[in-house]
Parts: structure tokens; C-alpha cells; sequence
């Protein structure tokens, strides 16, 4: 993001935190689609991510109203609520006992060809995703799910830009060991 872009990005949050009807549709409008993008890549089916995507766009009116808005970065911000949201909906499920979850995820190490040779199920990149840290996972996430370049997954996190490529090697390094493993094992 550019410092216009994130110069923008402020002046629409100002906007939008006096309800300004104008600002609140226009981050609708600039944001909906890469947040449904990044919620459709970790969901089973397209209607729930419309679902979830519309309750980040509800908790951001909330935040607003509460006079919780965010501060710095909007479009971050509503990213981290969508990972949130998304991992909501996985442990209600989980709760309720239902087995299929569909998460995918392309890694370098691991890539498409693989992964069908592999005969991987989503479970089983669940459970891989589930030996990373929560660093790692939300790295992933954003680099992939979300489309943020690493400068952009840095201020997110509040790390530097190196030690996310860091995080988003060894994360890869440990999801191609961990499914070769279980490939090994069945």
C-alpha cells in the first residue's frame, strides 16, 4: 500500500467513524471482494463465505458504533476480524462434531501436483496447518488467503518484513514435512 493509499485509507476511516453513509459505503465497496476472497479460500461453500464476509462489514459498524473503530489500518484490521470470524465458525462446527472442514492451502514446497499425488483430504492440511504456530498460520493466511505482500502482513503482525518471510519458510517447510509424513504413514 502506497503512504497516498494508506493516506486515504485514514481520511475514509475518519469519515466513516461520524457514520458518514458515503465513507461506510465506499469501504464496503473497496474491501468487500478481497475480504470474500479471503474468507472463500478458507470456508467449504460460497454462500457461507458471503455469510461471514457480511458479518465482518457488521462488526466493523459495531466497532464503529462503540466507538471501537480501528486506528491505523482499516484494511488489516479487517483482515484480522475475518481470520477471527472464520475461526469462530470452525470451532462452533467443530463443537457440533462435523467432520468435513475445507481449508487448502498451495504451498511452494507442496504444490498443486502434489498435493493430488499426495491424495491429501482437508483434514489432514487442517491438521498440518494445526503444527504451525500461530505466527505461521496467520502468515499463511494473509499471504495466500488474503493477497497481502510481505510488507503489508508485517504491519499487521507488528513484525519486520524479514522475519514474516521467515515465518512464511519455515511455516512451508513445516506443512511439507508434516503432510509428507502423514502420506508416509497411510
Amino acid at each position: 500500500m502506497t503512504e497516498d493509499q494508506q493516506l486515504d485509507e485514514l481520511a475514509l476511516l475518519a469519515r466513516a467513524r461520524v457514520l458518514d453513509q458515503g465513507a461506510l459505503a465506499e469501504i464496503h465497496r473497496r474491501y468487500y471482494t478481497a475480504i470474500y476472497r479471503y474468507i472463500t479460500f478458507r470456508v467449504p461453500d460460497r454462500d457461507l463465505a458471503e455469510d461471514l464476509t457480511s458479518e465482518v462489514f457488521t462488526r466493523l459498524l459495531s466497532a464503529i458504533r462503540d466507538k471501537n473503530a480501528p486506528q491505523n489500518t482499516l484494511r488489516g484490521w479487517l483482515y484480522r476480524v475475518a481470520g477471527h470470524i472464520v475461526a469462530d465458525y470452525y470451532r462452533k462446527r467443530a463443537r457440533q462434531k462435523e467432520t468435513e472442514l475445507s481449508d487448502s492451502l498451495p504451498s511452494r514446497g507442496v504444490g498443486p501436483d502434489e498435493l493430488v499425488d499426495l491424495n491429501l483430504t482437508n483434514e489432514a492440511l487442517r491438521e498440518a496447518m494445526g503444527e504451525l504456530t500461530e505466527d505461521q498460520q496467520a502468515v499463511l493466511q494473509l499471504r495466500y488467503g488474503g493477497g497481502l505482500r510481505f510488507r503489508e502482513v508485517a504491519v499487521q503482525l507488528g513484525k519486520s518484513e524479514n522475519a514474516v518471510k521467515q515465518l512464511q519458510l519455515r511455516a512451508l517447510a513445516t506443512l511439507q514435512r508434516t503432510l509428507v509424513a502423514r502420506k508416509g504413514m497411510q
